[in-house]
């Protein structure tokens, strides 16, 4: 894992070695989100040959005793450019990089960096730093006590710079400066003291980020100063991965006349009328003439797929019952008729963990199952994020560190509270390749997709380790401000079955700490237990989830019986525990125990909620004639004229009714 330590000042140690090609600028911490990292290497002489070298990155520990590469880029068929710089920085580095690294890939340090002789094969991930070979290094910190020491050691450097001495915070780089290094404004394509070559520098634009299938769009080409002695020529593509020259037209080669500074073209995006899945579009310059550089380059123009698939169910904002049909295998919960107490969860745990059945997926392989079991039933190009009820783009899959504007995999029970690990060599290697797992094996839990829900990576942070409530605290998280709560059914059915799924884990009431009183161990708690009762009452498993449900079974064998049958909780973890389970009356007494009727006894007015979706209300006298009827969403507030008396209220959702008694003053 990349380490950021993002409210640590860094701190910058170099020393400089004699060299045709020296690192002459570093800017290693630049934002929250690490956007603008760049290395910049420079040449004693201009269009400088860099084959036969490698940059390479290396980890250090905090104490300095550790250092291994994480990071190497191999030169060979690179040269400097005409002032002898050489840009390896992030896509929105301005101008562009030679060469595009991720974002936050360049590591805040203690850390260092090095330009070798040799190549990228030489230093594969892990490899220890070495002096042999060496041309030019830096070692850089995060705070002004904490340095590379082993690094600085190995390298032989002994001058140590902050970059952050002028208050600046990331705003400002290490730069290479009269044979020192000094902290200023980055710098990048130029040299440090302001000489050489004024490039004219091209920038490209498109009015938006984004287009639909069967729009057209234009690029607009600008330099920095009108051309002059001969026209510009510039040639481009746009081809990325599934995204070809079959999904478009246009010139993918323009010209700016002498005297001009401006051009564009016309990109028709073609509407092939199938899903392909969204795309992505990737502009790329290829070689410009000497004397331009580009400003910008290595952008994505996403492209949307307007043949999207749709399902026949609601999102968990919309919901719907009854649509999805559960896929239970005939008998799959026939043991647990007439049991109770403990032993009617250990009968369920024998299902749903038996090793002989289950399947356990790898880590990696969640990316697909996620993409599917929680694709947003309005657009299966999208995932539906819980918590923020919302939205995003498959193609918003978390790849890099940055969690900004990405999706990623929520541990519903969280990580450090079960103690889940994930194994060596994790690989998506598919829905048929997969390891036995059983209830003792509570590591497992890392990959088991029933409690792993598509997210938003910020809220996802939010999130981070608490325990579940109705109002939000430092140990305590209740969801976005704003937000409907569409989430919390789920999420007290996925704690549930966790709970029962594996030996080591409970679900308790309060909010128990996070680890057990040695520090370390996990307690293998979460909580509250009678919010999450209550919410698996209040937010009733639709369509959506079960629709989940049917997926996750497919990869792993197993399904989640409190999505099957919610009221499943209460025989197990809440008011109903001790009492014989029956399939017969349990979706009738799990409406008859979510729905609210009030006041009672009335005189002119009744209150029905506690149920979502579609239901209807329908209020009999005791001969059984219907003297009012009603559908409403979720609540209502009947304005009643009925004589005094004794009335019967039959509610309906989701092929299930119960039956309440009023009284009319």
């Amino acid at each position: 894992m990349i380490k950021k330590l993002l409210c640590i000042v860094t701190f910058l140690c170099s020393t400089v070695i004699f060299s045709q090609v020296v690192i002459s600028e570093l800017d290693a911490d630049t934002a929250s989100t690490d956007v603008l990292e760049f290395v910049e290497l420079h040449s004693a002489t201009p269009n400088y040959v860099l084959d036969g070298y490698v940059l390479v990155f290396f980890n250090a520990t905090s104490s300095g005793t550790g250092v291994s590469s994480y990071y190497a880029i191999d030169l060979d068929g690179y040269t400097t450019d005409a002032n002898g710089n050489f840009l390896i920085g992030n896509a929105q580095v301005s101008p562009s990089p030679v060469i595009v690294i991720p974002n936050n890939t360049i590591q805040n340090g203690p850390d260092g960096v090095a330009l070798y002789l040799g190549n990228d094969t030489d230093f594969p991930f892990g490899t220890a730093a070495t002096a042999s070979n060496v041309v030019d290094a830096l070692a850089y910190s995060n705070s002004s006590t904490t340095q590379p020491t082993a690094l600085m050691s190995i390298w032989g450097l002994s001058v140590c710079v902050n970059e952050n001495q002028n208050s600046s915070g990331s705003s400002q780089s290490i730069q290479l400066l009269n044979g020192s290094y000094v902290v200023d404004t980055p710098t990048p394509g130029m040299n440090n003291d302001g000489s050489g070559i004024v490039f004219n520098y091209i920038t490209v634009t498109t009015s938006q980020t984004s287009y639909n299938e069967g729009e057209n769009f234009d690029i607009v080409f600008t330099t920095s100063q009108p051309v002059q002695n001969q026209n510009l020529i510039m040639n481009f593509s746009l081809t990325n991965g599934n995204f070809s020259v079959n999904d478009f037209s246009g010139a993918l080669t323009v010209s700016i006349p002498v005297g001009s500074s401006t051009t564009s073209t016309t990109i028709s995006l073609y509407d092939d009328g199938t899903d392909e899945g969204d795309e992505e579009a990737l502009f790329q310059f290829q070689s410009l003439p000497s004397g331009y550089i580009a400003n910008n380059d290595n952008f994505i123009i996403r492209i949307y797929d307007i043949n999207f698939a749709t399902d026949p169910w609601g999102t968990p904002l919309n919901p719907t019952y009854g649509v999805c049909a559960p896929q239970i295998p005939a008998g799959y919960y026939d043991a647990l008729e007439g049991l109770s107490g403990a032993a009617l969860k250990q009968a369920l745990q024998d299902i749903i963990a038996d090793p002989a059945v289950v399947r356990l997926q790898s880590y990696a392989d969640i990316w697909d199952i996620l993409k599917d079991a929680d694709r947003n039933p309005e657009n299966n190009n999208q995932v539906w994020c819980v918590y923020t009820e919302s939205p995003m783009a498959k193609l918003d899959q978390q790849n890099t560190s940055s969690i900004v504007g990405k999706w990623n995999r929520e541990h519903i029970f969280c990580q450090s509270r079960g103690g889940f690990e994930v194994a060596m060599g994790d690989t998506a290697d598919g829905i048929n390749v997969w390891n036995t797992t059983g209830p003792d094996n509570t590591v497992d839990g890392i990959s088991d997709a029933h409690h792993l829900r598509a997210v938003n990576g910020q809220e996802n942070s939010s999130r981070n380790n608490k325990n579940y409530g109705t109002v939000a605290s430092g140990t305590v998280y209740a969801g976005p401000t704003g937000t409907q709560g569409s989430w919390r059914g789920d999420v007290a059915r996925a704690l549930f079955y966790m709970a029962v799924r594996f030996n080591a884990l409970d679900v308790v009431n309060g909010d128990p700490s996070e680890y057990l009183s040695d520090g370390t161990t996990p307690s293998g708690e979460i909580g509250d237990l009678a919010t999450l009762l209550n919410w698996n009452t209040q937010d009733p498993a639709d369509d959506y989830e079960m629709n989940r449900n049917n997926v996750v079974y497919n990869w792993q064998m197993n399904r989640n019986p409190f999505i099957d049958y919610p009221l499943l909780a209460d025989y197990i973890f809440g008011s109903h525990y001790g009492d014989p389970w029956s399939f017969a009356l349990a979706n009738e007494n799990f409406i008859a125990d979510a729905v609210k009727v009030y006041p009672n006894p009335t005189t002119d007015y009744l209150m029905i909620s506690g149920l979502s979706g579609t239901s209807t209300v329908t209020i009999y006298t005791l001969t059984g004639q219907a003297v009012l009827e009603q559908t409403f969403d979720s609540q209502i507030r009947l304005t009643m004229e009925l004589a005094k008396g004794m009335y019967l209220v039959k509610v309906k959702n989701n092929g299930n009714e119960a039956i309440k008694k009023i009284v009319i003053k």
